[in-house]
């Protein structure tokens, strides 16, 4: 694929990356210039607020974000670009989390900001420094190319002054915005600066009057007293969605994408963006994950799936693959969708070679890949599927071990070992998972039925004159033939593949049958069928 190829498929390309991407380049035509007509980078952003730890919903947005970027690189072919994500570590703590231990820490500091708060976990300069950390952890396990900002160095060192000072200059501006928006009791008290208690270090909700914009000079109410201070180097904090806007015009944010829960304050933070003389992002919202019941999913209610969860029992391609689809759809978010998602990923990535470039462009695995810089080569096919896997380790047991699975892999692709096949060793150890938490405790072998029974009786006699070295689709063949014969009475295949997923495998549903023998052994299904028939 040459750069000139790649353009013009860009251009033209209906994957979701692409079409965001092209808002950009309508944004700037000619490239985003500074002051004086420099090409200068464009912003992306994404938002984490560490009153929490990272979670798949952080993932999410920095990787679709990533895609987004990623597009535009390649259809302005290298523009350059940068990847903010920035933490409101300046935000006042107002609920302590339930998933904390040592929680006296953070009650005795609640409404201070979260980098003023001292780290519960004894670890860190503070509360937000820690899951700061965590953040940059997380972040950097799965290679993401960003830098780090945090709200509160940028308050504390004085480097939103000039825009905090913009704020008190248009402070009736944005009055006019924000108060047709709020019930006729949350008017009386509401302002877009929330000062620091001199004296509490809180973070206060109270009415501020301005004084002197351009010294930053505000009177509130603290403690019973009127007082006169100024919101600069680090004295106040901005309310949420007059945060967000001075934070795209002082950063100067071209992109940044949302959940469908922050669709007001997109709007209304775009409203004051441009009261303050910027220009509000090109940005995506997306929709919300839902639980398997297709209620939304909750923290309080912990109905999610964490992204620890996730990668127990598939893998980071698979998690990226689902974040891929359908961003503005809603999709259920549990366990039991990500064994699709896991073969899935794999079907698109040995496609990807083969594709023209129109649909290699409209190929998950093509974003997925150039996100981290990979573009393509060895490794593009997977020897064998998670769900063939997952039938193996679920006939094993419960008590199945890698080892185990290892030694049955032997019969089925070369040169079975861990060092040789890491995806699939990944893949292995999530099927263990899989199997010991959900597949093993529900397990359950019919008895068949006595056509049923003649069919397998049938297909062990075949298979006992049949070479233990046989293909898995010699062997497929020779299990269609005996699913056609008029003398057991099954009116499709269908009906006979599922008689043997659930008296073989326990399952209504499951892999092809000729693969399954061929890696289990010709032996061991033999064995599978005897139990079968007792």
């Amino acid at each position: 694929m040459t750069d000139a190829e790649l353009h013009a498929a860009a251009q033209v390309s209906k994957a979701w990356p692409f079409e965001e991407a092209r808002k950009l380049l309508k944004r700037y035509p000619d490239g985003k210039r500074g002051p004086n007509g420099q090409i200068e980078p464009v912003l992306f952003e994404t938002g984490y607020g560490p009153s929490g730890l990272p979670h798949i919903g952080t993932f999410q947005e920095v990787l679709r974000t990533t895609l987004v970027r990623r597009a535009y690189e390649a259809l302005t072919g290298g523009a350059p670009t940068r990847l903010v994500a920035f933490s409101d570590d300046m935000d006042g703590l107002r609920k302590v989390p339930d998933n904390i231990e040592n929680k006296a820490v953070l009650e005795a500091n609640l409404g201070k900001p979260l980098t003023r708060i001292p780290d519960p976990f004894g670890c860190h300069e503070s509360f937000a420094h820690h899951n700061n950390a965590m953040l940059r952890q997380f972040l950097d396990r799965f290679g993401f190319d960003y830098e780090f900002v945090s709200s509160s160095d940028r308050y504390n060192s004085g480097a939103f002054d000039g825009a905090l000072k913009n704020i008190l200059r248009h402070f009736d501006g944005i009055m006019d915005v924000m108060l047709p928006t709020l019930r006729e009791e949350r008017r009386k008290t509401y302002s877009p600066v929330l000062p620091v208690s001199p004296t509490t270090g809180v973070v206060l909700q109270v009415p501020v009057q301005v004084i002197d914009a351009e010294a930053g000079i505000v009177r509130f109410e603290d403690q019973g007293q009127m007082i006169e201070h100024s919101i600069l180097g680090g004295w106040s904090k901005l309310q949420w969605k007059v945060d967000w806007a001075m934070r795209w015009v002082a950063l100067g944010v071209d992109y940044e994408m949302c959940g469908k829960d922050l669709t007001d304050s997109v709007r209304e933070s775009g409203k004051i963006t441009r009261v303050l003389g910027g220009r509000p992002p090109e940005g995506l919202i997306y929709e919300l994950f839902l639980d398997e019941n297709g209620e939304k999913i909750s923290k309080s209610k912990g109905n999610g799936l964490t992204i620890d969860q996730w990668l127990t029992y598939g893998s980071e391609e698979s998690l990226g693959l689902f974040l891929f689809r359908e961003p503005k759809s809603a999709k259920s978010l549990h366990t039991g969708i990500i064994p699709k998602n896991v073969d899935e990923y794999w079907q698109f990535r040995e496609k990807l070679p083969g594709q023209p470039i129109e649909q290699q462009l409209g190929n998950p695995v093509w974003h997925l890949l150039r996100a981290n810089g990979y573009h393509g080569g060895d490794g593009d096919k997977l020897p064998v599927t998670f769900g063939l896997l997952l039938n193996l380790v679920g006939v094993l047991g419960a008590n199945a071990t890698r080892d185990q699975v290892w030694s049955y892999l032997a019969n089925y692709i070369a040169d079975a070992r861990p060092e040789a096949h890491p995806a699939v060793d990944v893949l292995v150890e999530a099927a263990l998972a899989t199997n010991r938490d959900f597949i093993a405790p529900t397990l359950l072998r019919r008895k068949p039925e006595a056509g049923e029974a003649k069919a397998l009786a049938a297909l062990d006699a075949a298979l006992a004159e049949t070479a233990g070295d046989a293909s898995a689709e010699d062997l497929q063949n020779l299990v269609y033939e005996i699913g056609k014969n008029p003398d057991f009475g099954f009116e499709n295949l269908r009906d006979w593949f599922k008689a043997l997923y659930e008296t073989l495998l326990g399952s209504s549903q499951g892999p092809r049958m000729g693969s399954f023998i061929a890696l289990y052994g010709i032996a061991n299904t033999r064995n599978l069928i005897a139990e079968a028939l007792a």
